[in-house]
């Protein structure tokens, strides 16, 4: 059995862009390849830039970290970076869809490509959520304003507007209201455009993409001569104990803001909808991510350059640090607008995400065939994404899942330490491939990758390891269960 529970997928060199077809071995269709280095830049910058900047900068900087946020984001920028490199790797030499999934499958074996295919469940299904919740904060936000200027009242009623469960101290409460309709659209919503097709998601979201990073540049262009170096002083605030500041702070505060650079391996999922993946897949992961981190440390630094750090821990903190200057009134509002939309790329590009690493673990048997149907018209793994879409609205719609933020961080990381061990064990054992990226100095770079993803994950575990366990003890169900017994790998070809 143990032998079964590592058996490995087959690799083979990957065929040239101009090889690649548009049905499968039997006639059935495939995914379609139209995707460019452009579009895949954009998917990856849609996907990371978004809660990271209007959200979790703030919060971060107000509990943990203090002007010292911007050393947090370096921190977790270069384990991305390292993960990054290994991800390019991979995704020219394996375009598939499947993410660390499929890598995992490849390198490391079956069990553990569930184990992480899993931790890919967690981040992307609650990633979607998560962002649809904040989403609906900003979305609120802005109504709020829309009735100062027509003076008559269009925002919804709180208890339409807000979720009816939240998480105290691990433990499930109610908060007296219906539901976050708000959240529940906006995901039905992208679910629809999902469903459609890929050319029509990448498109919409370039221009989501176009529309928020013109809003953070007008932020940082406009904001930053309103800043007070005093502001920034101490940049390393005094440890208060545990987390809470000093050094223990900032790595606290680098595991949270991680959540900020997840988005970067939605990329790979694309990877079978690339029309050239070996030289596409290395531009738009590794271009996405250098593009975001660059934005991240700038927007953190004017962030705590233009307001007490202190008053920064709100839903919304770019709008709190604004408030204290009239003259940026017309800012503010236009940031509030940049959130409504870049939340919603985040939401687009996680939700095409899940579905096609659902597909691939579903061609591999570990989960029910259904996940493994493409449409006929619009080449999209459309169950999966109608199936994603109803959770994530029914978990958005229904809870405020603030503190399971760190845990779609640690899923993350974990796929992300597998990820650069896979690299360094196919090099080892399958030296011949054809590598069109390969990582530099892959004896170094692959394990300071791993290691550097796991001492994040620690960060969180230590508070959260129970949630994280119980996540864990599903999965191991549901493939024990179900997955072992269905596994494709072990099955005689018809």
């Amino acid at each position: 059995m143990l032998k079964n529970l590592f058996a490995t997928t087959s690799i083979s060199a990957s065929p040239n862009a101009g090889e690649l077809p548009d049905v499968g071995a039997h006639g059935e269709a495939t995914l379609k390849r139209a995707l460019t280095a452009r579009h895949l830049v954009m998917l990856g910058i849609g996907a990371i830039i978004g809660a990271g900047i209007f959200v979790i900068t703030g919060q971060a900087a107000a509990q943990h970290a203090g002007p010292a946020i911007v050393l947090s984001f370096v921190l977790a920028g270069f384990a991305c970076a390292l993960a990054a490199l290994c991800y390019a790797e991979f995704a020219a030499m394996l375009p598939v869809s499947g993410s660390a999934y499929s890598y995992s499958y490849a390198t490391l074996g079956e069990y553990v490509a569930w184990f992480v295919g899993w931790s890919l469940v967690l981040e992307y299904l609650f990633t979607v959520a998560t962002v649809a919740a904040g989403w609906s904060g900003y979305f609120n936000k802005l109504l709020s304003l829309i009735s100062g200027w027509v003076g008559h009242d269009v925002s919804l009623p709180q208890v339409l507007a807000s979720a009816p469960f939240t998480v105290v101290d691990g433990h499930i409460q109610a908060t007296g209201m219906l539901i976050n309709l708000p959240a529940v659209a906006i995901i039905a919503a992208i679910t629809g455009l999902c469903y459609v097709g890929i050319t029509q998601s990448a498109f919409v979201n370039s221009i989501i993409v176009a529309i928020k990073v013109t809003v953070i540049l007008l932020f940082i262009a406009f904001a930053a001569k309103y800043v007070n170096p005093d502001n920034w002083h101490p940049f390393i605030p005094a440890n208060e104990g545990a987390s809470k500041y000093g050094w223990s702070g900032v790595g606290r505060a680098a595991a949270i803001v991680f959540f900020s650079y997840i988005g970067f391996d939605a990329v790979s999922t694309a990877a079978a909808e690339a029309k050239n993946p070996q030289r596409d897949m290395p531009i738009g992961i590794l271009g996405s991510l250098v593009v975001c981190t660059i934005l991240y440390i700038i927007v953190a630094g004017i962030l705590t350059g233009i307001a007490d750090f202190r008053l920064l821990g709100t839903p919304e903190p770019v709008a709190t640090a604004l408030d204290n200057y009239p003259t940026l009134h017309w800012l503010q509002i236009i940031v509030v607008i940049g959130a409504v939309t870049g939340l919603s790329s985040v939401i687009l590009v996680m939700l095409m995400g899940q579905p096609r690493i659902f597909y691939s673990m579903a061609r591999d048997g570990l989960i029910p065939a259904v996940f493994g149907r493409i449409h006929k018209k619009f080449r999209t793994p459309h169950v999966g994404t109608v199936v994603v879409g109803v959770l994530a609205a029914l978990l958005g719609g229904m809870f405020n899942i603030g503190v399971l933020g760190e845990m779609v961080a640690m899923g993350t990381l974990l796929a992300f330490a597998t990820v650069c061990i896979g690299v360094l064990v196919l090099r080892y054992t399958r030296p011949e491939l054809p590598r069109a990226f390969r990582v530099p100095v892959p004896w170094l770079v692959c394990p300071l990758g791993a290691l550097a993803c796991m001492a994040l994950f620690l960060q969180s575990f230590v508070e959260h390891w129970r949630w994280m366990l119980a996540w864990i003890a599903i999965g191991q169900v549901i493939y024990f269960f179900y997955g072992y017994s269905h596994s494709k790998l072990r099955k005689p070809a018809a």
